[in-house]
């Protein structure tokens, strides 16, 4: 499957929503953006560490566009927290994005059904409310071309807003560029054209590189 050239939503900043009551459970989320698994986990850490007298800290992330998404119930009924709070992150188009909705129990049981109402609508409630920002997906290139042809490459670079990402002048210029990976077939079209065919380019896979 070819991966997407879609431009990716996140959060811009952590945030909290503290939801009303219901019959007496308190529930506040937390929205905070992550990068990977490892700052997912590491921050859920001091989220549970922050909140650790309530009872329940219910989660869900989704990180680099649905590639990797996991939740938890924490205790909560099977499918009644983590579920609901991982399908808001989806209905809200993000990505790169943990929730953890805390419970502090009330001393009434809600039910399944409210559970799921509960924990899905705070979360959303908390989504809603999140700054968020536009991340443009990017590609990286290899470019390889003669000294006599420098001008020609770095023209056409810019005209399609790529930048160097590693430079290395051997008996031919090596050139790592990153480009807007919507832009990344112009940029190879237009380098072909601006050499008459003479430079070399083509992506690089960045989970071998």
């Amino acid at each position: 499957m070819a991966e997407s050239t879609a431009d990716r939503t996140t959060v811009a900043s952590p945030s909290r929503f503290h939801a009303d009551p219901i019959k007496g459970s308190r529930f506040i989320a937390a929205v905070v953006p992550v990068a990977d698994e490892g700052a997912a986990q590491a921050m859920l850490a001091d989220i549970r560490a922050e909140f650790s007298d309530a009872r329940h800290h219910c989660w869900a992330y989704d990180i680099d566009a649905g590639r990797l998404q996991r939740s938890s119930d924490d205790g909560e009924p099977g499918g009644s927290a983590g579920r609901p709070i991982l399908a808001q992150i989806q209905g809200h188009g993000l990505t790169d994005v943990l929730v953890v909705v805390v419970r502090y129990f009330g001393g009434v049981k809600l039910g399944v059904g409210g559970l799921i109402r509960a924990y899905g609508g705070t979360a959303g409630k908390a989504l809603d409310r999140a700054e968020l920002r536009v991340v443009p997906v990017t590609a990286v290139l290899r470019v390889l071309h003669g000294y006599a042809d420098t001008a020609a490459v770095e023209a056409a670079l810019r005209d399609v807003g790529a930048k160097d990402v590693q430079v290395t002048y051997e008996a031919d210029i090596r050139r790592r560029v990153q480009v807007r990976a919507d832009r990344a077939e112009a940029l190879v079209a237009a380098l072909q054209d601006a050499t008459s065919g003479r430079v070399r380019a083509a992506a690089v896979d960045e989970s071998t590189a």
